[in-house]
């Protein structure tokens, strides 16, 4: 069985305005999300400002989030590191409170050799038991994952299962899907490529935009996994002006401003991340207001 199929929310960390962890609110997104058809929570990822959260707060927002789900679906924990023994420190502890997947990302501003990342997500992987997604977004960490690394890291070790692929690169990842013989389960990492993702055998999106469209974002996916091939891509690209309008500036922002336009109280956020432009500002709201989450 995979982890899971459909959209996954890579959910924010809301902040009380003193910028500590707001608890309460995040057990209330949770339970919106998944009353609105999430199909996995993703804490403690970049959507949810880890860089900025200490290694205590991250342990404790990856407990409060599985005791918030109460198992009703799927929690992945962001646990990837660039210091491989902070990367099992922190999935280790995640293993131990009930997570039912860890999401690595790669080793950040280290630069890693192919060697180095398997040698990195092997020693991960096998000092816990429960899944490994690997994490590919070069554009953030400053290396990422040759397909031929992928396959062999999902051929060789046995929790290695899954893949999120923010490469934006299709050649990428029809490559990778091709090495890995089907034994990979794939997520995207981008919203405005869920569909062509899925097109190669994906199974989901790990997603910025379900935080304030948790029901389109689900029904992207499974609309093309039912067969509704035609739907699935109409509601892909009837999103698009509204998922470029979450990325005009560096993610989280946009979609922490989001959810506080719809009164969601996000919070702010924690520096050195600050206050969205006013002129991106404007054109996300009517975005909002185009895709009917905003009057």
């Amino acid at each position: 069985m995979p982890i899971f199929k459909g959209a996954g929310v890579a959910i924010v960390t809301p902040m009380k305005e003193n910028l500590e962890v707001n608890y309460e609110l995040l057990e209330r997104n949770i339970n919106y999300q998944i009353d609105n058809g999430t199909d996995a929570i993703i804490i403690a990822g970049t959507t949810g400002e880890s860089a900025t959260l200490s290694e205590e707060e991250h342990k404790k927002v990856v407990k409060a989030a599985i005791e918030f789900t109460k198992h009703r679906v799927p929690v992945i924990a962001g646990t990837g590191s660039n210091s491989t023994q902070t990367a099992i420190e922190l999935s280790q502890e995640a293993d131990k409170d009930g997570a039912d997947a860890v999401l690595i990302v790669t080793p950040y501003y280290n630069k890693a050799t192919q060697k180095g990342l398997i040698a990195h997500y092997t020693s991960v992987a096998n000092s816990i038991k429960v899944p490994v997604i690997m994490y590919n977004v070069p554009s953030r960490t400053g290396c990422g994952l040759n397909p031929e690394t992928i396959a062999h890291l999902v051929k060789n070790v046995d929790n290695i299962v899954g893949l999120k692929d923010a490469t934006g690169d299709l050649s990428h990842a029809a490559k990778t899907m091709n090495l890995c013989d089907g034994k990979l389960e794939l997520y995207s990492g981008n919203d405005d490529q869920v569909v062509p993702l899925l097109s190669l055998g994906g199974l989901g999106v790990i997603s910025v935009l379900s935080n304030i469209a948790p029901r389109q974002t689900h029904d992207i996916v499974m609309e093309f996994l039912e067969g509704d091939y035609k739907k699935a891509a109409k509601l892909q690209l009837d999103a698009i002006p509204l998922i470029n309008a979450l990325f005009c500036e560096v993610n989280p922002i946009p979609v922490k401003t989001a959810m506080n336009m719809l009164g969601w109280e996000a919070g702010p956020l924690r520096a050195p991340l600050c206050e969205m432009e006013d002129a991106h500002k404007e054109m996300l709201r009517q975005e909002m207001i185009r895709y009917g989450l905003l009057k």
